[in-house]
């Protein structure tokens, strides 16, 4: 079966691509994951991610926001000398800024889903791309989508990151029509 060229990279990409990446999320916790994790990949390469997001998962306490919201200095410098996750200053303060951030969206909406969500419409925007290179940066949605995140007071939410986020979450089929994911999602998703 035909998949997206950049799945083919490594296992890691591939099982990711094949079971996750496009599948549209509406779990609060797996949301908050998928924020944490994008933000982490600032920079760097998704490979790196997954193959540190089992180490994430442990060191963020599954990333359960009331939990990431109250870690202090102690547990901050923890994580910051844990070689199973991206040792940034930056990244890590700005998991727990997210993580306050994200409970008063939860409480605001009465859950992150139907707040983030909101974004396209609460639907899955289904693309038609050829090839790889097709496939944005960002779009409009992703620049509405961090310009309110950041009102709200979260960090590493820039328009870039919120589109990859938008596809990690199945906010958006990005998969190419070629790819036999790209009508699975189509089909179950529309």
């Amino acid at each position: 079966m035909k998949k997206c060229t950049w799945a083919l990279a490594s296992s890691s990409e591939e099982q990711y691509h094949d079971l996750e990446w496009g599948v549209p999320v509406h779990d609060d916790r797996l949301l908050f994951e998928f924020l944490i994790l994008e933000g982490a990949q600032a920079g760097l390469s998704w490979s790196t991610i997954l193959n540190k997001r089992e180490g994430y998962r442990v060191a963020f306490d599954n990333f359960e926001a009331e939990i990431v919201a109250g870690y202090d200095d102690k547990k901050i410098n923890a994580l910051l000398a844990n070689p199973a996750i991206v040792r940034n200053k930056l990244k890590v303060n700005a998991a727990v800024v997210n993580a306050q951030a994200f409970l008063k969206v939860q409480q605001e909406f009465a859950g992150f889903d139907g707040y983030i969500w909101q974004f396209v419409g609460g639907r899955p925007l289904h693309n038609a791309w050829k090839i790889a290179a097709d496939v944005p940066a960002f779009t409009p949605e992703s620049d509405a989508m961090s310009k309110d995140l950041k009102k709200r007071g979260f960090k590493f939410v820039g328009t870039t990151i919120c589109y990859a986020y938008m596809q990690a979450t199945g906010m958006v089929n990005d998969h190419t029509i070629d790819c036999y994911r790209h009508a699975e999602i189509k089909g179950k998703y529309s």
